[in-house]
C-alpha cells in the first residue's frame, strides 16, 4: 500500500487530498449525525459551499442520507470508513509517527488513529476498536485481566466482537467505583468484556474514595477479599488515561485537595495516585484496587487516550512503566512530539 500511495502522491496528489477531505467529512457525519451543513462546515473548518458540494457527492454515492433532522451515515458509508482507515493512515504518515512516539516515550508500542488536527476531535470509538484488535491479538496466555472504568473503556467493551469460543480468562475491575453512572463503572465494564469473551469475572463492590481507617475492615469481607486477591494476580491491564483535573472531578475531590493537587503540578492520575509530567508521584489518595507497585511490574499494559489535552497525562503515565502499549489519536501524538523536543 505504501508504494501505491507514493505513486499517487507523485502523479495525482489532488486525489489523496480529496480522499482525505471526504474521509473526515464522512467521519464527522458518523460521529455527529444527524448534523446540519452549517454545523458541519464550522466543525470541519470548510466553507459552506465546499461542504454542500461534498455532501452532494457523498449522498449520490449512497454513503449518507440527508433527512429533515440532518445528515446521517448509511451502512455503506460505515463500511467505507472502516476500509479507508488504513489507507488514510498511510497517506498521513501514521506509521512513521507511531515509530517516533514509541521512541520518544520509550514504550513498547504506539497505535495511532488518524484525526483532524485542527478540530482536535477525540475519535474514541476508533481508538477503542484499535485497542480491541491489539488486545485480542495478545490475550492468549493471560489468566487475569484488569479493567478500569470511564467512557473510553465503555467504548472499548462495546467495540469488542462477541466470541463464539469459551474462555478461561477472568476479568476484574482494577479499582473501585467512582460514584458515576453505572454504565461506565469498572464493575459493569468488566462484566461486559467477560460476556464478550465468554469468560469469567469478579466484581469489586466498594467505592474508590474510601477512608483509610475502614479500608482494612472492608478488605477482610469475603466478597471483597477474593476480588482484591484476583487484582493482585492481574497479568494484563487495560485502562483509559485521564488527566489529573478530570480525574479529581470524577473522584469528587474537595476544593482544598483539588487546589493542593494542582499546586503540586499533577498532570495525570492512575489508581488513586497523581503524577507530574516526569511520572513522579506527587499526591496519593486512599483507594481499593491495583497498587502502584503492581502496575510498575506489569509486562502487558494497554493505555487508551486521545486529544491534545490528554498529551501531558500520556507522557506522565508513559514514564512510569515502559511496557505500555499506547493507543491514541493523531492530535495527541503530534502534541507529544512537541512536548518531547519538537518534530523530527
Amino acid at each position: 500500500m505504501k508504494k501505491l500511495v507514493d505513486i499517487q502522491r507523485k502523479i495525482v496528489p489532488e486525489i489523496l487530498e480529496i480522499m482525505e477531505k471526504r474521509y473526515f467529512l464522512l467521519k464527522e457525519i458518523s460521529m455527529s449525525g444527524p448534523v446540519g451543513r452549517r454545523t458541519l462546515s464550522a466543525k470541519m473548518g470548510l466553507s459552506e459551499r465546499v461542504v454542500r458540494s461534498e455532501v452532494e457527492f457523498l449522498k449520490s454515492e449512497g454513503l449518507i442520507n440527508v433527512e429533515v433532522s440532518g445528515m446521517i451515515i448509511t451502512h455503506e458509508g460505515t463500511d467505507v470508513l472502516e476500509n479507508l482507515m488504513e489507507f488514510i493512515s498511510e497517506i498521513k504518515g501514521i506509521s512513521k509517527l507511531e515509530e517516533s512516539i514509541t521512541n520518544r516515550l520509550g514504550i513498547k508500542k504506539t497505535i495511532i488513529i488518524p484525526s483532524q488536527l485542527q478540530s482536535d476531535t477525540d475519535f474514541v470509538n476508533d481508538m477503542a476498536k484499535a485497542a480491541g484488535r491489539y488486545f485480542l491479538s495478545e490475550i492468549k496466555g493471560h489468566k487475569t485481566i484488569g479493567i478500569t472504568g470511564g467512557t473510553t473503556m465503555y467504548s472499548f467493551a462495546n467495540c469488542l466482537p462477541q466470541s463464539k469460543k469459551q474462555s478461561e480468562v477472568t476479568i476484574v475491575p482494577a479499582r473501585g467505583g467512582l460514584g458515576e453512572e453505572v454504565e461506565i463503572q469498572a464493575n459493569n465494564i468488566a462484566a461486559m468484556i467477560s460476556k464478550k469473551l465468554n469468560g469469567n469475572y469478579s466484581l469489586l463492590h466498594v467505592p474508590d474514595n474510601i477512608d483509610k481507617s475502614i479500608i482494612e475492615s472492608i478488605i477482610s469481607l469475603p466478597q471483597v477479599k477474593s476480588t482484591v486477591e484476583a487484582i493482585d494476580n492481574i497479568d494484563m491491564l487495560i485502562f483509559g488515561i485521564g488527566n489529573a483535573e478530570d480525574m479529581a472531578k470524577r473522584r469528587k475531590t474537595s476544593f482544598e485537595e483539588f487546589e493542593l493537587i494542582k499546586k503540586k503540578g499533577a498532570v495525570s492520575e492512575a489508581f488513586g495516585h497523581y503524577f507530574n509530567i516526569e511520572g513522579e508521584q506527587v499526591h496519593e489518595t486512599s483507594t481499593i484496587g491495583i497498587k502502584l507497585d503492581k502496575y510498575k511490574e506489569l509486562k502487558d499494559i494497554i493505555g487508551i487516550a486521545g486529544g491534545k489535552r490528554k498529551a501531558e497525562a500520556i507522557l506522565s503515565i508513559a514514564r512510569i512503566n515502559s511496557n505500555l502499549v499506547l493507543v491514541t489519536d493523531e492530535s495527541a501524538a503530534q502534541y507529544l512530539l512537541k512536548l518531547t523536543g519538537g518534530e523530527k
